[in-house]
């Protein structure tokens, strides 16, 4: 996929359509935004935003949340 596309040149028509649902697949799979973004050659914006033009569910970052902690007992 990665070696089919320049850098900096624009991404339309079939060959977009092509990349969001290889894109999506990769992501539902459990790649991430950035993992993608550096395989294609193309910005995280980039790639975020063909996600969400293609109607992906985008997960949440993780990490530690800050809710309550659980009293012991």
């Amino acid at each position: 996929m990665a070696e089919t596309l320049k850098k900096n040149s624009w991404v339309t028509g079939a060959a977009r359509e092509k990349l969001a649902a290889d894109l999506k697949e990769k992501y539902d799979s459990g790649a991430s935004i950035r993992a993608l973004a550096e395989e294609t050659g193309r910005s995280y914006g980039f790639v975020h935003r063909v996600l969400s033009e293609s109607g992906v569910t985008l997960r949440g970052r993780g990490g530690a949340t800050r809710g309550k902690k659980a009293v012991s007992a």
